[in-house]
Order: structure tokens, then sequence, then C-alpha cells
């Protein structure tokens, strides 16, 4: 009850709409404008804040600049609503606002005001897919108008091309290359060499929950050298395959493996010990801890997929796979060892930072998503940083059905076809949500036996993904998506679908994370 009446976020929406308001109130004025008196206002903004006006007292005004702007570049004109999240955003807030709210258009208004005063702005996208999709097409084309500069940093991009793109006004990049790019900087000799020049002013994280709490304690490892490992790999890999479930223990909730004392006995008579937890053979026990945990604890397709005999890591809160990474440790190497491909020579890091430490060296941070009031308090003391939930647009007419839960796997993915079945005959569009690659595939040879024609959309085909997306809309299609499906990713309905009750979600099972539920909602 207290919470409700001390709500930082209820007061934070009340000042919201007291500049909405004046936005609004502005908007007969900007219409009047030329493109080229629009454009104009930019410099003059500049020159307001250089003479010692702030951004603050500045925001009404440039905000209906970008909503006059939008209405003429993008043809979609920010309502109310997307103005609030904007002042939420602007303020160092996230703003939580319902997916197909329009959160890409809402983050222009803030990213615009921040970039005036000529540190830069950072819209950070959870994958390569949407920092392009927005840099280059019509959301860029909407700060070029405004005369601003936008860059694009990409992973394989030079360094020239890096520090060209660091230098824009607005710069859209994943969080992954951000942090890489900082640990390099930090790594060169001469400063005049570094990408980030003017350094970590503003930034603008979309799906900020993903980043910043999924991800927060994942480590951004820069590796160099190799180590003289005597490759044990391939025989502490044939040991692990050899034991029973007797010889050695799980916690699945640490998601640690540790071999009993019957293990431990094997152990000694294979490789001919006296005693295996000797110091001498430290290495040794690393390697065979780590052959077990590829063995009996990561799965193929789930944690990691094999393509072209390489190990590529899976990442579990997106679904996508993760390009020139490896896991740390000699874990790579002994799913290397037990998928029976070239294992490669382990690395020694060389720089590493956490996602929470990187960005937390922003002068000024802010975020949106759809799903972040579960984690309040999280953002709060951590980040400083208040969860505003913005009201929808228009009232919310999803119909949210009960959990069905069943006796067994089996059973539950008969049902789960037959649902698919009958919905699919009556031409209604499907997305199935899964939480792994290995129950996407699975899923999709049981349609097939029903001749029931799909799409599947996973780590392994992510680059369909944009032409996927478009079609799964339609009347009568079928589209079983891991993750990597939920985030920033709009879904359009075709003609004649709203009369069959629109696209029908089904999720396969519940997430470890309530969040990536209700981000499939």
């Amino acid at each position: 009850m207290l919470r409700k009446w001390f709500d930082p976020g209820k007061k934070e929406i009340k000042e919201a709409k007291k500049i909405a308001d004046i936005v609004f109130s502005l908007e007969n004025e900007m219409a009047q404008l030329s493109d080229a008196e629009l454009t104009g206002k930019t410099e003059i903004f500049k020159k307001r804040y250089n003479d010692g006006e702030s951004l603050d007292a500045l925001m009404p005004e440039a905000f209906a600049v970008v909503r006059e702007a939008s209405r003429r570049i993008t043809k979609l004109f920010p309502y109310y609503v997307q103005v609030l999240g904007a002042v939420a955003i602007f303020h160092g807030n996230i703003a939580e606002m319902r997916t197909g709210e329009g959160k890409t258009l809402t983050a222009v208004m803030p990213a615009y005001l921040n970039s005036l005063n000529g540190e830069g702005v950072h819209i950070v996208t959870v994958n390569e897919y949407l920092a392009k999709r927005e840099a280059e097409g019509e959301i860029g084309d909407l700060f070029r108008f405004l005369g601003l500069t936008v860059g694009l940093n990409l992973r394989d991009i030079t360094r020239e091309q890096k520090k060209a793109a660091y230098d824009c006004d607005i710069l859209y990049s994943t969080n992954s290359e951000l942090g890489f790019d900082y640990l390099r900087d930090h790594m060169v000799l001469f400063a005049k060499d570094m990408v980030a020049q003017r350094g970590l002013n503003y930034a603008i994280i979309d799906e900020v929950d993903s980043i910043l709490i999924d991800e927060a304690r994942t480590p951004l490892i820069i590796s160099g050298g190799s180590k003289n490992n005597n490759n044990l790999y391939q025989a502490a890999d044939r040991f692990a395959k050899s034991i029973r479930d007797e010889d050695f223990e799980i916690d699945l909730e640490s998601q640690s493996i540790a071999l009993t004392p019957s293990g431990i006995q094997k152990a000694e008579q294979i490789f001919q010990l006296d005693n295996l937890y000797d110091l001498k053979h430290v290495t040794l026990v690393h390697h065979i801890n780590n052959a077990l945990r590829a063995n009996h604890i990561m799965s193929r397709d789930k944690e990691y997929v094999v393509d072209n005999g390489e190990v590529l890591i899976v990442d579990q809160f997106t679904g996508r796979i993760l390009r020139g990474r490896q896991f740390s440790e000699g874990l790579h190497q002994a799913l290397e060892a037990k998928e029976g491909v070239q294992v490669k020579k382990e690395t020694v890091t060389v720089a590493t930072i956490t996602y929470q430490n990187f960005f937390r060296m922003y002068k000024k941070l802010s975020g949106m998503t759809g799903t972040a009031k579960t984690e309040e308090e999280e953002f709060r003391e951590i980040y400083n940083m208040d969860v505003v939930e913005v009201p929808t647009n228009a009232p919310i007419i999803r119909k949210d059905e009960p959990d069905y839960i069943y006796a067994n796997l089996k059973d539950k993915f008969e049902a789960l076809v037959n649902e698919i079945e009958e919905r699919h005959k009556k031409g209604q569009p499907l997305l199935i949500g899964t939480i792994a690659v290995e129950t996407s595939e699975d899923l999709s040879r049981m349609l097939k036996a029903r001749r029931i024609p799909h799409e599947v959309l996973n780590a392994k085909n992510h680059e369909r993904e944009a032409e996927i997306v478009a079609k799964a809309g339609l009347k009568g299609s079928v589209t079983i998506a891991t993750n990597m499906a939920g985030r920033g990713t709009d879904i359009k309905l075709g003609e004649g679908v709203v009369a069959l009750g629109g696209l029908a979600v089904i999720g396969s099972e519940r997430h470890e994370s309530r969040r990536i539920d209700n981000q499939l909602r």
C-alpha cells in the first residue's frame, strides 16, 4: 500500500503530463513551419544551449519539433503516451511501455534533445539486425532530416569506420560491441587510437531489462596468446563419457557437477594416480570438471550449436548465436572434444568487464522495455533508475488464457499440436514460443508429420529473421520461435486476421524468467 502511495513512477508521470500538454499546445505552430525552418530549429536549440539555457527548458519545443518531423518523414505522429515515455527516458529513468506502443519512435525525442550538447548519444539495441534497421531506415532518416549525423557500430567494421561512427551525434550499437570497444580502447598505447574519443555521455538502452538485469554479470572478455595445456581435453572427455550416473552429482540450481567417491576412485584408476586432489594434479581436475559439465549439464542445440565443425554459443536470453565468442576457462574446448570437432587452443584473458560495471560508467543512463516493473528495486538500487509505467494509447484487447499442465511431455506436445492444427484449419496465424533450439526442432518435426506448413525461427536460421517475422501475422501462417522473436520485432496482422481472433500466441513452456514470458505476450 505504501509503495503505491510513494511510487516515484506515478510522480514522474504526473510531471510528464504537464510537459506533454505544452508539447501538444505547440502542434499547430510547428505544423506551419517549412521543412527548412523545421531543420533549422536544431541549430537554434544548440545556440540557446550554448548561451546557457538548460536542456530541460528546451524540452517541450524540442519534442514538438521531433513530433512534426516524424509526421513528415515516417508518417507517424507520436501519441501523448509516447511523449510521456520520452520525458521519463530523458530524466534518466526506464519507460515501461507495452509491446506495439512505439518505443523506437519514443526514444527519438530524448535522443534528439540530449544530442544538442554535442557529446553524443548511444542508442543500444540487443542485436545488430535492429541497430541496422533503425540507423539505415526511417528512424535514421528522421534524425538526418533534423540535421543530426547517425552512426552504426557493427562488429565487422574497421577501426577508422568505428571512430567515424562514434563521432556522430547519434550512434546505434549493440551492448556487446560498445563493451568490447571500451576494452579495446583501454589496450591501445596512444589516446588518438581510441574509437570513443568523447567518452561515455548518455545511453538509451532498448530492452533494458535484458541487458542490465539478465546479462548484468555476463563478462565481456578479450583474450590473447594461448595456454600450453598438454592437451588433456580428449582424455578428460573419454573419462567423462565412460562413467555412470552414480559416479557424479549434479546441483541443478547452481548448474555445477562434482565426482562422488566412486567417481574419484575411477579417475585415479584411469589416470593412474594415488590422489586425484593432490596439488600437482590441479590442471587435470580442472579439465575433468569441464568435461563433466560439457557432457552431463550442457546440451547441444540449447546452450550451443555445432555449425560447420565449429561450436557456437547460443545466447540464453535472446536465442541468438554469439559468433566469435567462446566459453572461458577451457569449457569451450571441452565442448569441442565432446562433439568431436577440432579443439582450438585455450586463450589467456587480457581484459574483462561486466555489462553492469560498463553501463554504470555513463554520465546518464536510461532505457525502455515492455517488462521491467518486476525488477524495479534492482534497477533503483544498482543503477539509480526508476521504472515508470506508461499507460497504453488504447485499451488492451489481448485475451490471456490460463496455463495448461500435463502429466508428461508426450501428452503436452500432443495437445499443443492438436491446438495448432485446429486453429490453422480456421486460417488463424499462430506464433509458438519455445525456450530452446532443440524444442523448436522437435515441434517442427511433429508439425511436418501432420503436414502443417510452418516456419522455424531459431539461432540456426537467424539470417531469415526479418522475412519470417514479416509473414508471421498473415492468414494461415504458423511460426515456431525461440525467445529471439520476442525482442524488438513487430508482427503486423494480415487482411481478415482480426475477424479470426488475431494472432494466437502459445508458449510451449514457462521460461525461468517471468519477464521473457511477458515478452512473448
